[in-house]
């Protein structure tokens, strides 16, 4: 979708981050959300609460505070790279495909591939891209995109740009990519040559910041050249037009629902 229009939805995960200390539901997500200026929001399977079985009333819920639901996202214990355990993860990623299905143009983000078992890295890889392989054919199914969001958190398999390259030779062409422009600077890569790389993978974009130590900060405040992310998705053939905006700093966890709104701030002061 050359040049497509651009639409700013907000994570949920700058909550989730909080874990025990977040004592709300996903009401009061979509009207922090709703509230910092966004709309779309990306919900994950921890954050949607009492809605996982009633996509119906969370899609009223939506309508009703002016949000679209750009994607749902999902990880495993198995870090995708489990064989034994593809079943059950490709069960998972069935159920939620399911549940995106009901909001149009929504997208399934599936988690990093992580290393959670000893064994050579070779396996893992082709482990974790059968799995993000057969979950886009569930996709494919009911008309949902499936796509992966690599990280840079802890025993992750896709950090650097090696990694990337790696796994992304071994997918399917119908196989998503949500680039995280902080993770992506955590693992040491340019952004715009591994944007550049695989650019035909890019559905939308998880944008946030860190500083060049490679510490959360605040949209805006650290090394990530914001207008030059956007320049270069806004020409990737498959991008749907959405940046979603992610926090993970100190602040955030301090303040949520403060932090996402500044964020919306900086990016109306860059122009978007």
């Amino acid at each position: 979708m050359k040049n497509a229009e651009l639409q700013i939805g907000c994570q949920t995960f700058t909550w989730e981050m909080l874990g025990t200390d977040w004592g709300g539901g996903p009401d009061d997500l979509v009207r922090a959300i709703a509230d910092g200026g966004y709309t779309g929001i990306e919900i994950t399977d921890t954050m949607i609460g009492h809605y996982a079985l009633k996509p119906t009333d969370f899609a009223h819920t939506l309508t009703d505070a002016g949000l679209t639901l750009v994607s749902f996202a999902f990880g495993s214990a198995s870090g995708f790279t489990v064989a034994e355990k593809i079943a059950s993860d490709l069960d998972t990623a069935r159920r939620w495909v399911d549940f995106a299905a009901n909001f149009p143009g929504a997208l399934v983000s599936m988690g990093s591939a992580t290393v959670v078992s000893d064994g050579p890295l070779d396996e893992k890889f082709a482990i974790a891209a059968e799995c993000y392989n057969r979950a886009t054919e569930i996709g494919q199914s009911a008309g949902v995109v499936v796509a992966i969001h690599p990280s840079s958190h802890h025993n992750t398999l896709l950090f650097t740009r090696n990694d990337y390259d790696r796994l992304f030779a071994l997918l399917d062409p119908g196989v998503g990519w949500v680039p995280d422009t902080g993770h992506i600077l955590r693992g040491g890569q340019q952004i715009g040559d591994t944007l550049a790389a695989h650019r035909d993978r890019i559905r939308y974009v998880h944008l946030k910041d860190v500083d060049a130590g490679g510490t959360w900060a605040m949209l805006g405040e650290g090394v990530c050249d914001v207008p030059a992310v956007i320049s270069a998705v806004r020409d990737a053939p498959n991008f749907s037009g959405w940046i979603v905006v992610e926090e993970e700093s100190d602040h955030a966890g301090t303040d949520p629902a403060a932090a996402v709104r500044a964020n919306r701030e900086t990016l109306r002061r860059l122009g978007y």
